[in-house]
């Protein structure tokens, strides 16, 4: 009997874990750090 619960008590845990609200993942492009540096010239 006691091995019973304890399968029906696995099965009801699976159960509610599959019929849980899954999360969306939204992925955001990082900001930049800093800027590239420009070409001026040698003697500027």
């Amino acid at each position: 009997m006691s091995s019973t619960k304890i399968i029906l008590a696995l099965c009801a845990v699976a159960f509610v874990a599959a019929c849980a609200k899954k999360e969306e993942v939204v992925y955001t492009e990082p900001a930049a750090v800093t800027t590239e540096p420009t070409y001026t010239g040698k003697y500027k």
